[in-house]
This record gives structure tokens, C-alpha cells and sequence, in this order.
């Protein structure tokens, strides 16, 4: 899942994908609407190099506002019957939270009802962020929302699974989005140089439709935000999975470089 995800704020001019060693790559799109790349290898390697050029215009506004519909200013709300069952399992949290804690904590923000919805989320996404440590994390798999909290700290990807899961506690629908974070004044959190893999959530709300939320720089709307996959589960969009046949003493490594440069003159826009 390389390819940039087109939306009203994002437009793709081009993308390639190109691979060593020599392989066999076909196109598809899932459920989602995401564009899956399959790949099958001709023959037996020592090493493999995914490299993903593309060239975007990103003109998203840095403070969005947002058209939401009278009928879902105020929380809570109810989504009319078509956006209830096209929504479906989104609005389902996916996490078991036996003993209420998860619940408990997501009813703190809810200082009223009815509340303002936008500003609910805003303090949601908000304590997220002002609660949970970030900490870069290269271990496989993501840490549920219980573990999460009780350990006060978390990478990019656990903290969209808290929020999204806090969302859909409160009935809402709730995506976690895969992509790239641009970064070119090195100023966020979650990257260490001009861009990097990153993880958030799209929360929807009627009028406005997909609102984008990333805890991880306590920020809403898609700034900043180059959107690859989204999915129910971080687990549907992996940016690159596989299996691989090999011995036991195959020293394994893996190395994520993201780039990005401002387009001009003499250079196209570039992230790859």
C-alpha cells in the first residue's frame, strides 16, 4: 500500500513503483478503495528494495474549518439510516474493555449532553496527546487501548488506534488511516527528518464528511497528512507485508527511508 490515497485536498500527478529484484506487479483495489499492490518475484534473492516516487500537490489548509451539519453539531447525534449501515462495523469498537476502564476514560471528555462535537473530538484527540508519551517504536503489532494507557507511552500507531476506539465508543465512525508524514521544517513530532511513515485517524461527521485527527501532533485536518490506505484495523494497512522462505541464520534487516522535497522549477514535487 504505496500508492497516495487522491482526496479533495490531495492531488496525485504521478506515481511509480519500482522493485529489485525483477518482479511481477499487479493492481487492485479493496474494500476500502485502496490501491494494492501484489507482487510475485521471478526467482530467489539476497535482498529486496520497494522504492515509491510520487508527485502530490497537498492543499490542505492549515486551519480548516469545518461544514458540519446542523444535525451533528451537537453531540450526541444520530447518523441517518443510509450513513449508519454504510458505516457498520467502523462504528464498532474492536477492543474488549470488560471492566469499563476504556469507557470510563472516554466519558471524562464528555463534560456534557449535548456538547459541541467538534470540540468533544478536539479534547479527546487532545488529552491523547497531552496523557500518552510519544516514543518511536520498532517493535511488530500494536498495543490496544488498555495497554496503551497503562503504560502512558506510545508510537504514532497506537495512538490512532486509542483515538479511533474512543471515537467508536461514543457511536462514531471511525477509520485509521496509513501514510506519510511531511515534515519539512523538521518540527513534528513522530519524524526525524522531512517526512516519515505515520499513522492517524478519520472520524465522520456529516456535512463535513471525513475529518482528519493525528494525536500524535495534536492536530486536525489533513495538513501535513499524505494518506496511502485506510481501514477498520491498523492491521489492514501495513504499507508492505509478506512472507519470505529462507534458513534460520538469514540475518534479517529492514531500513524506511521517506523523503520529501518542495516542488519548483527545475524539480518536480517528490516523495519517495
Amino acid at each position: 500500500m504505496l500508492r497516495p490515497r487522491e482526496t479533495r485536498e490531495l492531488r496525485l500527478f504521478s506515481h511509480e513503483l519500482s522493485i529489485t529484484p525483477t518482479a511481477t506487479v499487479t493492481w487492485a483495489h479493496d474494500v476500502a478503495g485502496n490501491a494494492i499492490a501484489t507482487v510475485v518475484f521471478d526467482g530467489p534473492t539476497d535482498h529486496l528494495m520497494i522504492e515509491s516516487r510520487a508527485s502530490v500537490e497537498l492543499t490542505a489548509p492549515a486551519w480548516p474549518v469545518f461544514a458540519i451539519a446542523a444535525s451533528a453539531a451537537r453531540f450526541p447525534f444520530v447518523y441517518d439510516i443510509d450513513e449508519w449501515l454504510d458505516l457498520g462495523a467502523l462504528t464498532v469498537p474492536q477492543y474488549s474493555d470488560v471492566d469499563g476502564r476504556f469507557s470510563q476514560w472516554v466519558e471524562r471528555f464528555v463534560m456534557a449532553r449535548p456538547t459541541d462535537t467538534l470540540s468533544l473530538l478536539k479534547d479527546i484527540s487532545n488529552g491523547v496527546f497531552t496523557q500518552i508519551s510519544y516514543q518511536s517504536r520498532d517493535d511488530e503489532g500494536t498495543q490496544s487501548p488498555i495497554e496503551t494507557l497503562d503504560r502512558g507511552c506510545g508510537s504514532c500507531r497506537d495512538f490512532a488506534v486509542l483515538l479511533a476506539e474512543a471515537a467508536r465508543h461514543l457511536r462514531l465512525g471511525a477509520r485509521i488511516v496509513s501514510g506519510y508524514l511531511s515534515n519539512p521544517e523538521t518540527s513534528l513530532a513522530g519524524s526525524a527528518g522531512s517526512g516519515s511513515t505515520h499513522a492517524w485517524v478519520e472520524i465522520f461527521i456529516p456535512g463535513a464528511g471525513w475529518i482528519a485527527f493525528d494525536p500524535t501532533n495534536r492536530s486536525v485536518g489533513s495538513g501535513n497528512l499524505i494518506p496511502l490506505a485506510v481501514a477498520r484495523n491498523i492491521a489492514q494497512v501495513t504499507p508492505v507485508a509478506g512472507t519470505f522462505l529462507g534458513s534460520n541464520v538469514d540475518l534479517l534487516s529492514m531500513e524506511v527511508l521517506v523523503r520529501v522535497e518542495n516542488a519548483s522549477a527545475e524539480n518536480d514535487p517528490l516523495l519517495a
